[in-house]
Order: structure tokens, then C-alpha cells, then sequence
């Protein structure tokens, strides 16, 4: 599935995950800490305090809440995985045809693979590092907490993603008979690849919403990774949705999470309410209290 004899595709890898490295970060540390990284209810500054207990505590919290969550969704959550799941359900239905549309050249399929590995583990979390080590050095802390909050969602995204491929064994477009059959000992739903990308694409456009080219740039490479994993033939068209819906999603909590615990106001507008857990909010002795359950 992989081409390691070509010796550029190695350089290749390494020069696409230079350009990110630097494209992102450099799109995001253009700015001093705003005023407005505070909370305006109280002076703490908007960034976890990092230590690995603290992490290995929040993936905890975050993965009880994940799991939980269809339970507790909010009605207008329940709305927009309900249309996620339909046009996966579409996609399902016409996986097989639709992963031979495109010419499935020789050149089309090294060169997705190559772009798709950017989309990897070992690609994303120097990202994430490179964002966190960039708010210590700057003094950022939004910066240094952003870098944070994707090393988080990318390792919640990476529990759900194995969790799902042992509990789908959905084969991969060719495997068996190239049907995409369930259960049948495959690892291909969801694509692990997008999931992550996407994941850490929405925990920065979420910290960074009033910068729209960050955004943009974010998911920009997040769908670009997407989509060769299926022009590679690594994944099918519903296995790279199922990802980046999940990925959205859990990137998205995560940064609101976070907001929470920091008695910040949530962005309005529709990611608040796609919020997968239901929160209460009320206001006591001045100060905002926010309950999840």
C-alpha cells in the first residue's frame, strides 16, 4: 500500500510537512497575545497548565464525554449528525462504484499517497508541537494553548478512530473483492488520516475564529488530505466524511471544553450548538458557572 522504492517520495513527505509546519503556525503567531486570551471573569490566562497528569486526565474526561454523547445531544446536534449520516449512508451505497470513477493511475495513486502522509500521526503532532513551543518561547499563551488543545484532540481522535476500525473491520478499497465489506477484519472506517487532520484543523479554526485565512488555510489542508486518501485508494468516499465529521466534532469540543474551564463565553452560531454534551449555564455571585452533564 505504501511506495518506498521511489527515494523522492521520502523528500517529498518531508518538504510538504515543512511547508505545513511553517504555513500554519506562521499564519496563526502573527499577532501578540490579545487582550481578550483573558477571561472576563477572571484575570487567568486561557492556557492548561500542561503537566502530564493534567493531560492524561483531560483525554480521560474528554473520552468519558465523548462516548456519552450521543445520549446527551442537543437537538440541533442531533440535526446535523442526522444529515452526516445520511450522506454517509449515501456513500456507503455507492462506495464501490464510486472508487472506480477516477483513472486509478499509477501517478495518481503515488502521488495522493504522498500527499495523504501528511495526514499522519508523525506530521500532525510536530504541528501541534510546533504550535505549543512557539506560544512558550513568544510568550503566546493562546498560541501555546492551541498546540496543546490539538495534541489533545488528536490523541482523542486517535482512541475513537482504533476503536472504530477493530469494532467496523471494514476492508479497504483493495482488499477482498474491493466491496468494502464490515467485519471482515479491515481498518478502514473510519480514515484515521482525516479524522486527525480534521481534528486539529478544528481546534484552530475555533481558537482562531475571527482570523478567517486561518481557517481557511486549516481545513484547507485537512480536506485536501481527505480527499487523497481517497484518490489513493486507501479509504472509500464515506469512510473520509465519517472521518472528517468525527474530527470536526471532536476538535470542536475539545476547544470548547477548554473554553468552559476557563468560564469563557462560547462562540455563537452553529458550532455552540453542535456541541456534542448539553451544557447548562447560569450566573452566580457574578460569575459565570457553566454545567455539563
Amino acid at each position: 500500500m505504501t511506495d518506498n522504492a521511489n527515494p523522492f517520495s521520502s523528500l517529498a513527505h518531508w518538504w510538504m510537512l515543512a511547508v505545513a509546519l511553517m504555513a500554519v503556525p506562521a499564519a496563526i503567531a502573527q499577532e501578540k497575545q490579545p487582550a481578550s486570551d483573558r477571561s472576563p471573569f477572571t484575570d487567568k490566562p486561557q492556557v492548561p497548565t500542561g503537566t502530564a497528569r493534567d493531560f492524561v486526565r483531560d483525554i480521560a474526561a474528554d473520552q468519558k464525554q465523548i462516548w456519552v454523547s450521543p445520549l446527551q445531544m442537543s437537538r440541533q446536534s442531533a440535526k446535523w449528525w442526522l444529515v452526516f449520516g445520511a450522506a454517509t449512508g449515501t456513500l456507503l451505497a455507492t462506495d464501490r462504484r464510486s472508487a472506480h470513477q477516477l483513472p486509478n493511475t499509477p501517478d495518481q495513486l503515488s502521488v495522493s499517497r504522498h500527499v495523504s502522509q501528511l495526514g499522519a500521526v508523525y506530521s500532525l503532532v510536530p504541528i501541534a508541537g510546533g504550535l505549543y513551543l512557539g506560544g512558550a518561547l513568544t510568550g503566546n499563551q493562546k498560541l501555546r494553548a492551541t498546540g496543546y488543545l490539538g495534541a489533545e484532540a488528536l490523541v482523542d481522535c486517535l482512541i475513537v478512530s482504533e476503536v472504530l476500525k477493530t469494532a467496523t473491520g471494514r476492508q479497504r478499497p483493495l482488499q477482498g473483492d474491493e466491496g468494502g465489506h464490515f467485519f471482515h477484519r479491515g481498518n478502514g472506517f473510519p480514515s484515521g488520516h482525516t479524522i486527525e487532520s480534521f481534528a486539529l484543523a478544528s481546534v484552530i479554526a475555533h481558537r482562531y475564529h475571527e482570523k478567517k485565512a486561518v481557517a481557511l488555510l486549516a481545513y484547507g489542508l485537512a480536506a485536501t488530505i481527505g480527499v487523497s486518501r481517497f484518490t489513493s485508494r486507501e479509504h472509500f468516499a464515506s469512510d473520509v466524511l465519517a472521518g472528517g465529521a468525527m474530527g470536526w466534532f471532536i476538535g470542536r469540543y475539545v476547544s470548547e471544553r477548554h473554553r468552559e474551564r476557563d468560564n469563557l463565553p462560547a462562540k455563537v452560531g452553529l458550532t455552540s450548538e453542535a456541541n456534542p454534551p448539553v451544557r447548562l449555564a447560569e450566573r452566580r455571585n457574578g460569575s459565570l458557572a457553566v454545567w455539563q452533564r
